[in-house]
């Protein structure tokens, strides 16, 4: 009910925008430039080319040259009329799929056509309004093109986390950031490429042939190979991805104390490694590390890995060696996952120096090793052992706390208790598996460009 009541929304936004764009071009006599069917069909057909030749990016995203094209639209053709060629254009490649559903295309149509009219909007008017000077040049259409950049792209983000929000029921904020945060600085810097594509095709005369069509498909041809490459990249780390994740889950699905423990342990380290500040790249590596920090146990046998009971001191022993053989398996990779391995190597150190493999102390520990350390144990308090019942959130939480300065970073528990204040869908270990373990729906497709151990053989946290 609720995606049926974005659709209607998004139905009425849709018209009332362009009508708003169609009445400022009627007042300030915005003609763009002289259009013919044969231009509405040529940048028409570039959008369709773009969606159907698009690649596929985890997190419910894909990279598609169709954001050039619908922003060069917006400085060839009347306001009112870039964002209904571009909702007329759209087309959804998997429409023969088994999966494909009418609302589906239905709400990609209608968010790309809003987030082109309500660019276009800024666009003009910024032009109209905001003329900009720079060292006696003027910067208006470079500074309007980046505004309207900016515009779509906020608009596109937040239409499809949202969607995603109301079938999956995960948090809005967390989509955003972790999903698509850094699909911003694509639609940035892509921004002169839109200018130039728009220059190419209205050059007079033109600068290839009699058209200049010609011009800009020649310019295509790069950005192809460039997508194709991508494509290939893409499959390449995927493949690699499923490999890395199928010895990570030969551990966690051997119990169900473990299951899905990676995935979780990754949500609550890449939610901490945000809220400490860190950038995208640092995220995505940290959530890399943690998806794959106890790869090493697959060298621990089974019989102690699983024992229900204490371990003997040589059993422990063992176990404090997994983070050293994690890295050892995974030294061939080392150019893909090098920087995961301190994460793999020292995520149960202990702030006080009583963890393993080397008894680092305080800041001596990696920054992210530390993050994914707190992230672990929580999961582990919270999932319960053979050995040791599961706790409720909150008193993990009060232990957390108890422990900050002892085996955690004070300052990263201060963050946790933050985020866990916030409710996000790790808190509740339930909740997590419910949305995790069955398919989050593909509802979109249209966005454009991740307790330690102390004294003793009692059985410890590993």
């Amino acid at each position: 009910m609720r995606i049926l009541l974005t659709l209607i929304v998004l139905a009425i936004l849709l018209p009332v925008f362009v009508w708003i764009l169609h009445s400022l071009t009627i007042h300030y006599g915005i003609h763009a430039n002289k259009y013919s069917l044969l231009d509405l069909a040529f940048w028409g057909g570039l959008i369709t080319w773009a969606q159907l030749t698009k690649v596929r990016l985890p997190f419910f995203a894909s990279f598609s040259h169709a954001y050039l094209f619908s922003m060069s639209a917006i400085l060839l053709f009347p306001p009112w009329l870039a964002p209904i060629l571009v909702a007329f254009f759209f087309v959804n490649p998997n429409m023969r799929a088994r999966n494909y559903t009418w609302y589906k295309d239905l709400f990609n149509r209608l968010q790309t056509g809003l987030s082109v009219a309500l660019a276009a909007l800024v666009y003009w008017s910024v032009t109209i309004y905001l003329p900009i000077q720079m060292a006696g040049y003027d910067a208006t259409q470079a500074f309007a093109i980046i505004a309207a950049s900016a515009t779509s792209f906020t608009v596109n983000i937040s239409l499809v986390s949202l969607v995603v929000n109301l079938s999956t029921g995960l948090p809005f904020r967390e989509i955003w950031f972790h999903n698509f945060g850094w699909v911003l600085a694509s639609y940035l810097i892509m921004s002169p490429v839109v200018l130039l594509l728009a220059r190419l095709y209205t050059a007079s005369p033109p600068l290839l042939g009699n058209w200049g069509g010609w011009s800009v498909i020649l310019f295509l041809i790069p950005l192809y190979y460039a997508r194709f490459h991508w494509d290939e990249v893409v499959k390449l780390q995927e493949a690699f991805n499923k490999t890395v994740d199928l010895l990570s889950n030969t551990i966690d699905a051997r119990d169900s104390h473990t299951f899905l423990h990676s995935e979780r342990v990754t949500a609550i380290a890449s939610a901490l490694a945000r809220a400490y500040g860190l950038d995208t790249a640092q995220v995505q590596a940290i959530e890399k590390g943690s998806r794959i920090h106890d790869i090493g146990k697959i060298n621990v046998p089974d019989a102690i890995l699983f024992k229900p009971g204490p371990l003997t001191q040589e059993e422990y022993e063992i176990v404090k060696k997994h983070p050293v053989y994690g890295v050892r398996l995974l030294e061939p990779a080392a150019d893909y996952l090098g920087d995961t391995f301190d994460i793999i190597k020292y995520h149960h150190e202990r702030w006080d120096s009583r963890g393993y493999p080397e008894g680092l102390a305080g800041q001596e520990i990696p920054l992210w090793a530390r993050i994914v350390g707190l992230a672990d144990a929580y999961e582990v308090m919270t999932a319960g052992r053979p050995y040791q019942k599961a706790k409720s959130p909150e008193d993990a939480l009060r232990e957390i706390e108890d422990l900050a300065g002892i085996q955690f970073d004070p300052g990263l528990v201060k963050i946790f208790r933050r985020i866990w204040e916030s409710n996000p869908s790790w808190r509740n270990r339930e909740v997590f598996l419910r949305l995790y373990s069955s398919k989050v729906p593909s509802l979109v497709s249209s966005l454009q460009p991740p307790l330690g151990p102390g004294s003793g053989t009692s059985r410890k946290s590993s």
